[in-house]
């Protein structure tokens, strides 16, 4: 069965709107507001910036352009970070619940995909994301799907619980911090946005916008980061 046919139902129609919205020089994606869809003015808020890590990031342009190479197809609106960012002191809640940063997540190559409950393309694609994690995530790569509702826990887990999601690990920001931060960097327009990290905490390519990620086109992306 090839690719186009194995691509989800529901994912189908927001993928094609995309590709459509970057034919046009915008994207589909829904922007992030107070956690029920609806806009607000919630200041960016700064991170604790390591000027080594970002000096070492940014000099990883070449391998940035050559991973972004790879992405045809499916994933083709993944673009080269220009120049890569260092997300190292960038923090959220880990599956044990406790707090942790990307720093703490070096040594493997991460799919970092921000989704909130009131996001229909992010709804739509994580049943992909749970694909791809689960035939490609080891001790190397990781699909890491992190929840930006705002409140409590209640929506997010009832929702993965009900779309059967059993590969992705519960990853947490509820403040909106992380989405801001990136969102100042000129790395997230709006949800669902999804990152391209080595394993040196580095964004080297980024999207706006679904994708199809249960696909062969995702998987030759992976392949040419961890060859990196």
């Amino acid at each position: 069965m090839s690719d186009q046919k194995k691509s989800l139902p529901g994912l189908r129609p927001v993928v094609y709107a995309a590709a459509a919205g970057i034919a046009a020089g915008a994207v589909a994606v829904y922007v992030a507001g107070d956690g029920s869809g609806n806009t607000s003015n919630i200041p960016a808020v700064s991170s604790t910036v390591d000027p080594a890590a970002v000096a070492a990031c940014e000099g990883k342009a070449d391998k940035a352009r050559t991973v972004a190479s790879a992405a045809t197809g499916h994933v083709a609106a993944m673009l080269a970070t220009d120049p890569p960012q260092s997300l190292a002191a960038l923090s959220f809640n880990g599956p044990d619940g406790k707090q942790g940063d990307f720093g703490s997540m070096k040594g493997k190559v991460l799919l970092v995909n921000l989704w909130a409950t009131w996001c229909a393309p992010c709804r739509a694609e994580m049943p992909a994301l749970d694909a791809l994690q689960g035939k490609r995530g080891n001790a190397d790569f990781e699909v890491v799907a992190m929840n930006v509702d705002t409140g409590d826990d209640t929506k997010p887990k009832k929702f993965l619980e009900e779309t059967g999601i059993k590969n992705l690990a519960y990853y947490r920001e509820s403040t909106l911090t992380l989405f801001n931060e990136l969102k100042k960097r000129n790395l997230a327009l709006g949800l669902p946005v999804t990152l391209l990290v080595d394993r040196e905490g580095c964004v080297i390519a980024n999207m706006n916008g679904p994708a199809e990620w249960a696909s062969a086109d995702a998987e030759k992306l992976v392949d040419a980061a961890l060859a990196q």
